[in-house]
């Protein structure tokens, strides 16, 4: 299931998965909201669901697909336009304007990916004790790149609308949504964190405009497993009855989550990893910004340029630099875009953040774009530009209707 775009000469395409979430969207003037986990309960089960086995779902996610094909020579025409006055939004712990600069690129720890799937199965495993319980296995796991952003409870996620919203299932949104800063391998070094209300702009969600094709994501705490030594994420915890009868009852009938043992009542538990913001940081945000600044791209870029050239894993961070341009994708109604030369293959970049001024010292800088395609523009099957939106007053308009809302914790929802 793919979504074709065309960027000026450029086509690309993006699968995209169905979702199906029984909360509607909401709108208020330009901005939707859509809840993801609009529950601690429902925050609970996700995590669960990415971390059980060991993170298996995590390690057997793929890059979210994104297929770039060139027509034609890219051709920027028109370009981008401030609405409003240009502006900025300091980073977290970066308040004070700090100009200390270095040669060296330090990696941001703000990057990570998204996780999303497309429903799952549930499936019986027994565990080291002896007890037999049943654990969902996501059908058709992706993820993509994102960042932590500034935000007053330092909880919100910015990366790509299609990283989000599933524009091809109209569905509202991508299911099991979380993001692991850090990620590799199945480590999640500062923990889990379940999106709880995604926002976008209303032309994103309803017309698929390409000029809007970001958003914003506010997140629950963190979680990590408890240490038992056993190197499995989570673990059993023993609670009064009173808590574990709180449990649905389906996930009581097939051990789900909750477990009675000997007269006793367990629950799987996680510890509690505190804030985003607090453990990564968070990039600030500049909006209405001059073109031709130059930007410093993070992101996990997998699969082949159209040669067939394997360049990059998706494994690992990586980062590319140069000055944006104007861009056009008239075809998706993309008359506002920015590109900048960038050798990063599509799958797995999409999300990938574009930083203005960033400071090697602290790692923060200004989030100034997402990606949202790839192109080879000079003809040598070889991927060479990278687009995105660009950010004016009305992204920054959604930025502030996501940026004042609390989320909480999850490690044990009662």
């Amino acid at each position: 299931m793919k979504r074709t775009l065309a960027f000026g000469g450029i086509v690309a395409t993006a699968g995209l998965l169905a979702a199906g979430l029984a909360a509607p969207a909401q709108a208020a003037g330009d901005v939707v909201g859509t809840p993801l986990a609009n529950t601690g309960l429902a925050a609970y089960e996700i995590t669960n669901f990415w971390l059980a086995e060991n993170a298996a779902n995590l390690i057997a996610a793929t890059p979210y697909d994104v297929e770039t094909k060139v027509v034609a020579k890219h051709i920027s025409t028109g370009g981008p336009a401030a609405d409003s006055k240009p502006g900025v939004v300091p980073a977290i712990g970066d308040e004070k304007k700090s100009t200390s600069k270095s040669k060296n690129v330090n990696l941001p720890k703000t990057s990570g990916k998204v996780f999303f799937s497309d429903g799952y199965e549930y499936v019986e495993v027994t565990n080291k004790y002896g007890w037999k319980y049943k654990v969902k296995k996501a059908k058709n796991p992706h993820w993509c790149t994102a960042t932590s952003i500034q935000s007053a409870y330092k909880n919100l996620v910015a990366t790509a609308g299609s990283c989000v919203y599933d524009t091809v299932g109209n569905k509202a949104t991508m299911e099991n949504w979380v993001f692991v800063p850090g990620y590799y391998q199945g480590k999640t070094p500062w923990g889990i964190y379940v999106g709880k209300q995604a926002f976008t702009h209303y032309d994103f969600d309803v017309y698929e405009d390409g000029d809007r094709d970001y958003a914003f994501v506010t997140v629950y705490n963190g979680v990590k497993g408890l240490h038992d030594g056993s190197g499995v994420y989570g673990g059993w915890k023993e609670v009064s009855a009173e808590v574990f009868f709180k449990f649905p009852k389906a996930w009581r009938d097939i051990n789900f989550l909750c477990h009675r043992w000997d007269g006793k009542f367990y629950v799987w538990a996680f510890e509690d990893a505190g804030r985003l913001g607090d453990n990564v940081g968070g990039q600030g945000l500049a909006y209405n910004q001059k073109v031709g600044k130059p930007v410093f791209v993070f992101g996990y870029p997998s699969g082949s340029h159209p040669d067939g050239n394997y360049a990059y894993s998706g494994k690992t961070l990586k980062w590319s630099y140069g000055k944006t341009f104007a861009a056009s994708a008239s075809a998706i109604k993309a008359e506002e875009l920015i590109g900048v030369k960038s050798s990063f293959t599509g799958e797995g970049a999409l999300g990938s953040s574009w930083l203005v001024g960033y400071k090697n010292t602290r790692r923060l800088g200004y989030l100034n774009g997402v990606t949202i395609g790839v192109s080879d523009t000079d003809s040598n099957n070889r991927y060479d530009t990278s687009v995105s939106p660009y950010f004016d007053g009305e992204l920054y308009g959604v930025y502030s209707a996501a940026k004042n809302l609390w989320s909480g914790s999850i490690a044990v929802p009662y």
